[in-house]
């Protein structure tokens, strides 16, 4: 019988899950949050708006197809650690270059296995989402890797848990924002559309050449006045992590562009526009997060199964003015995964449509920007309509 590293998961409110170590060796502390997607695991730790979490994958075997260079979301991985039933050491994908094991050893990511992921991602959807800390047995003791945590050391594990710093009201963009503007190469001339980058996926941008865009990929703090310098025919507010309650500057830049461009947003972006109008976000109790979540667009009546990460939500009704009007729910809880303003070419959507690894039903979502960008004749007044509307007003 093979002997393996004992790790700890503890959580805040004093509940432990005792494990085996994989990956990095080390400790690691972040909030505790579940995915209910089968694959995707790359695309996951890589997506940069799991910056400051742990996940915990719900399907009990991750790692078989191992991890290939082309499915990355991001330059690196952004999780603070992973948690599954069973990882796999080895893999078989052609299109593979290295293990799961050997990815996370490369960056830094502390990880457990062998844990009831069941009963932890019950306590979290019954009691919400936690702050944890993640612990290698050889980190602290190297020479007795295999032996038990004391009950002291538990304790001390829950307590760094507690005393970490919360997410609700972090503004994390700073930490995945480009540091510079670059423009995406694209196969054919298309209509430019500046990206403000709270955190973008690589596939999001990919989506976006793909229907004849040219993106313009500009920092999270770009001003307005810096935007429609570059004379772009559109804008795209992109996902990111935090609380959108935080970057207030991306809040006031979103308002003063709204009517002077067709927007698009998803995820990050999203809530912003919801909060540069005037509107309130909450935290939800343990969100959304998953390639399974069923969504109904309320203009066709159709259901769409989405792929999901978020833990915040708009609140419709808070808005002033009816300045958005819902335009897709979310068929588990009835929470807003989608909106349109009621006077100007901008709409947004909770969930991510570019959905690699997929589901795919979202993707007319690129395309319906595209149609906005070549109908769009100008703001014609936009500014001064909307000057009492929002919060920042003109």
């Amino acid at each position: 019988m093979i002997r393996k590293e004992r790790a700890l998961l503890a959580l805040e409110d004093g509940t432990v899950y005792r494990g085996y170590a994989f990956g990095h060796r080390g400790e690691t502390v972040g909030e505790v949050v579940f995915n209910t997607s089968m694959t995707g695991y790359q695309e996951i730790m890589t997506d940069p708006s799991y910056n400051g979490q742990i996940v915990c994958m719900t399907y009990p075997h991750i790692g078989n197809y191992g991890v290939a260079i082309y499915d990355m979301e991001s330059n690196k991985p952004y999780v603070r650690g992973f948690i599954g039933r069973e990882f796999s050491a080895d893999y078989s994908n052609y299109r593979a270059q290295q293990s799961l094991e050997s990815f996370m050893q490369d960056h830094g990511i502390v990880s457990i296995e062998g844990i009831d992921t069941r009963a932890l991602v019950r306590r979290l959807r019954e009691g919400g989402v936690v702050k944890g800390v993640v612990a290698h047995r050889s980190f602290t003791h190297p020479e007795d890797p295999y032996g038990e945590f004391s009950v002291e050391e538990e304790r001390a594990l829950v307590a760094r848990a507690l005393a970490h710093e919360d997410i609700d009201g972090r503004d994390m963009t700073p930490e995945v924002t480009t540091p510079l503007p670059y423009a995406f190469p694209t196969l054919r001339s298309g209509k430019r559309v500046v990206l403000m980058d709270f955190g973008i996926k690589h596939t999001i941008i990919e989506r976006l050449s793909e229907v004849g865009i040219e993106p313009i990929v500009v920092p999270a703090h770009t001003t307005p006045a810096q935007v429609m310098a570059l004379q772009p025919h559109g804008l795209f507010l992109s996902n990111g992590p935090g609380d959108p309650s935080a970057p207030t500057y991306a809040h006031k830049a979103a308002w003063e562009l709204m009517g002077l461009l067709p927007t698009f947003g998803i995820c990050l972006g999203h809530q912003i526009l919801g909060l540069a109008a005037g509107g309130q976000t909450y935290k939800m109790k343990f969100g959304h997060r998953g390639g399974n979540q069923p969504v109904k667009n309320l203009l066709t009546g159709h259901v769409e199964i989405t792929a999901q990460n978020h833990g915040y939500a708009v609140d419709l009704a808070t808005v002033p003015n009816g300045q958005f009007v819902a335009t897709h729910v979310n068929l588990n809880d009835g929470s807003l995964e989608g909106m349109a303003h009621s006077r100007f070419p901008v709409f947004s959507v909770q969930y991510h449509p570019e959905a690699s690894p997929g589901p795919h039903d979202s993707r007319y979502l690129f395309d319906r920007f595209v149609e906005e960008i070549d109908a769009f004749d100008g703001p014609t007044g936009g500014v001064v309509q909307k000057a009492s509307a929002g919060k920042y007003g003109v």
